[in-house]
């Protein structure tokens, strides 16, 4: 039969002190707070800027079609023409077959852009409602249109 032993004490074994976790804890406080208000705001700027972008290049497609069929879509044909071939007045008839955007992009609040043209009076307004989702608007709230961009 074995001899049971008690097992050899081991050193006091070293751990953090209520103290020192609690120091952590304040310092890791303080840093959230100096940090975290530079961070918040910075999702609503960025989804901002992607519609910006997404209006210059859609912009850039109805120029590109326009140089083609020598007028922008109707208001009728929409965006949707950039996409595939319109039916409709005024013809498209040099539309490439390629298309001039993979797909309509809705704004970065999932709602659809605005398109409205004038005919071959003027040029065509392209606009996303903003944040608000609401014609109008001020501040962040304001609507964003391809007139602002310049």
């Amino acid at each position: 039969m074995k001899k049971i032993t008690p097992q050899r004490l081991l050193p006091k074994q070293q751990g953090f002190t209520l103290i020192e976790i609690m120091v952590v804890m304040v310092i890791l406080g303080l840093l959230v707070a100096v940090v975290a208000p530079n961070i918040m705001g910075q999702g609503e700027k960025a989804r901002l800027g992607v519609a910006k972008t997404q209006i210059r290049n859609i912009s850039n497609a109805l120029d590109i079609y326009k140089l083609d069929n020598f007028n922008y879509p109707s208001t009728e044909q929409g965006l949707e023409a950039l996409v595939t071939e319109p039916a409709g007045s005024p013809p498209a008839k040099n539309w490439s077959k390629d298309g001039y955007l993979p797909s309509v992009p809705v704004d970065p609040w999932k709602n659809e852009y605005q398109y409205v043209s004038p005919g071959s009076e003027g040029p065509y307004d392209l606009y996303s409602f903003g944040p608000d989702g609401r014609e109008g608007g001020d501040g962040d709230d304001a609507d964003i249109t391809n007139h602002d961009l310049n």
